[in-house]
């Protein structure tokens, strides 16, 4: 091909292969062949639906090219969840799960076929990819990190293969369908005559629910399971007996209904965690394993604990069927397990009825007063019940506009029942966060309205850990330090597995200028939730900084900024710690990552913003910063 025969375009490149795929052909060559075959249809399919094209397909490996990277992207998430789906139904030794890259460059284009550096990313990247994973180079994150609804971890730079710099790696989290869309029935008159197609469809279904069925209802639970190894653990085990509850999988067909699934799984979560005779890991840390095909052995030995909870949830109409099982990942023994049918207006004694079993199983008592806490915490309205975890859904998606929803939502949970507790907090955390983000007109109005919403509720139910933890927050802001600690202290005390709780008293015992109980407070929170969020690492990291620990500061901070490249809080502080080190250039490099976040950066702002106690700990901050270059 001449110089002047070169065509080059840029392209979102798809590259996807088959984890495990030589084990597969060894153990059985013709169903493996068979398999293959039927995936790549399915993926064709949705090639084609996403406006992309198959390149090439050798071996194991599917090439596909598309004009935008949102289009690969939606694409490689709705592959993953119609063949996790079917999956499913599969033996676990023949599940054929595929990696997916995704990058966007500039590619060589030669008849149908395309080479160069932008396919070598993106098949590199498929290799950096768990099964039944998506990761994504940079260049095609940047072009999708605020258009979908998604969420991603970066995983810091790899040098990958015959590229000559290093790639920098995010792996696209995949919130899965219960069902996808191509597996689930249309509810359209059946005429006299199907086609082969239907009847294919639905042969799958009535397969795949008889194996759902079986696998969920009748069928034993195995007395062992792979036993997780005390000495692979992350973490210590602790002395107390120690649980991770799994989201419960959503069986009902609908993705609609995802939050009727969380939010028990939730509730059994804040149930357990009252008592203090257990060591109870957060929400947080077990859903990073929702939806997919994890083995109890690894969640134990990732987050340091003996059992672990899995279920799932099938609501339909007015009734609801719970599966949930205990299990003891030291042993590999099934400690207990059950399914109920029930209507769905028995849901909340139901959930009491699972929490008092699974506390059974772990030879815990429930005594009274943990008996007690669960009472005036629920309502015998449904709809306000399912409006109230709806909003919670939309809340933790972290925009304005979800934000808005979410207190619309919580409005209407308490117009359809005045005394159920839960939307007062939830509400009241909507309009402390338009207040701290600027999302309202008038901040000082939402942080009132934040107030009252909050002290309503602990007046309905002083034990309501949350409502304290916003009180808390509240008077951090209003600079009344020693309330700020009274209301953190009660909130943990309420639940002393409450993460949340933790990760706020660190914060305001820190501004309170308790620098070293605010690092034991911030760690006690990450031991709950050992899948930290930046803010877990910002808090911890500016304890410290204030205790003059830079180097113990700097490699917390670098942490966050693995996790969120663009969080500003982490790059001051990392600014700030060189700066204090001497090391000027390394501090220059933050300044100027700060002024990349936030152009409009300004110390002296900045300072009035600092709810600290003592002036001396305002100095100290500032000073470091403006060593650094920052005016």
């Amino acid at each position: 091909m001449s110089t002047q025969e070169v065509k080059r375009k840029l392209a979102a490149i798809l590259s996807a292969d088959v984890k495990g795929y030589s084990r597969l052909m060894g153990e059985d060559e013709e169903w493996t062949v068979r398999t293959l075959s039927a995936y790549r249809e399915i993926m064709r399919s949705l090639i084609q639906q996403h406006r992309g094209r198959i390149v090439d397909a050798p071996g194991d490996n599917v090439l596909a090219e598309f004009g935008s990277v949102v289009d690969a992207v939606q694409c490689a998430v709705e592959i993953q969840q119609v063949l996790r789906a079917k999956n499913a139904v599969l033996p676990e030794n023949r599940r054929m799960e595929f990696r997916i890259g995704i990058n966007l460059g500039d590619v060589i284009e030669e008849g149908e076929q395309i080479y160069g550096d932008g396919v070598n990313i993106a098949a590199r990247l498929e290799g950096l990819a768990e099964a039944g994973g998506i990761c994504i180079s940079e260049s095609a994150y940047q072009q999708i990190e605020n258009k979908l609804p998604l969420r991603y971890d970066y995983l810091g730079e790899h040098e990958v293969k015959n590229i000559a710099k290093p790639v920098r790696v995010y792996r696209a989290r995949i919130e899965p369908e219960a069902v996808p869309p191509q597996l689930r029935e249309e509810k359209k008159p059946v005429g006299k005559r199907l086609s082969k197609a239907a009847l294919g469809i639905i042969a799958v279904i009535v397969v795949a629910g008889a194996v759902i069925f079986y696998q969920f209802v009748f069928r034993p639970a195995p007395s062992k399971t792979e036993v997780a190894s005390k000495e692979k653990m992350a973490f210590p085990l602790p002395e107390k007996p120690s649980i991770a509850v799994l989201p419960f999988t959503n069986m009902s067909g609908d993705s609609k209904e995802e939050y009727f699934s969380d939010g028990l799984t939730e509730q059994i979560i804040s149930s357990l965690s009252k008592s203090k005779r257990l060591f109870v890991i957060a929400r947080n840390s077990t859903f990073v394993y929702k939806g997919k095909p994890v083995k109890i052995q690894k969640v134990a030995e990732d987050l340091g604990v003996r059992y672990v909870l899995e279920g799932s949830v099938q609501k339909s109409g007015d009734k609801v069927r719970i599966t949930a099982q205990l299990i003891d990942a030291i042993t590999g023994r099934h400690v207990w397990s059950e399914h109920y049918d029930r209507k769905l207006k028995d849901i909340f004694a139901l959930q009491d009825e699972i929490t008092i079993k699974i506390m059974e199983g772990m030879s815990v008592e429930l005594r009274g007063e943990q008996a007690r806490h669960w009472v005036g915490w629920k309502t015998d309205n449904l709809k306000a019940y399912e409006k109230s975890w709806q909003g919670i859904d939309f809340s933790r998606r972290g925009t304005k506009q979800d934000n808005d929803t979410a207190r619309q939502l919580f409005e209407e949970a308490i117009a359809l029942d005045p005394k159920y507790v839960w939307p007062y907090v939830h509400l009241g955390w909507t309009h402390f966060w338009d207040a701290r983000f600027g999302w309202s007109e008038s901040p000082a109005k939402s942080l009132q309205r934040a107030f009252q919403l909050a002290q309503k509720a602990v007046a309905m139910e002083e034990s309501i850990d949350l409502g304290h933890s916003l009180l808390a927050s509240i008077y951090l802001v209003m600079r009344e330090h020693d309330k700020a600690i009274a209301e953190g202290e009660r909130a943990v005390a309420l639940n002393p597995n409450g993460a949340p709780g933790y990760i706020v008293l660190a914060g305001i015992v820190g501004c309170a200028g308790r620098w070293e109980e605010s690092a034991s407070y911030a760690k006690q929170s990450m031991r709950l939730d050992p899948f930290h969020d930046p803010v877990h690492y910002w808090i911890l990291g500016r304890a410290y900084f204030m205790m003059g620990q830079y180097d113990e500061a700097i490699l917390i901070l670098k942490k966050a900024v693995q996790i969120s490249p663009a969080f500003l809080p982490a790059h001051i502080f990392l600014a700030a710690c060189y700066s204090s080190q001497g090391h000027d250039g390394e501090a220059a490099a933050e300044a100027k990552e700060v002024l990349r976040i936030n152009p409009k950066f300004s110390v002296e702002s900045y300072a009035k913003t600092l709810p600290y106690k003592n002036k001396a700990d305002v100095e100290r901050e500032v000073a470091a910063l403006r060593k650094a270059g920052l005016k």
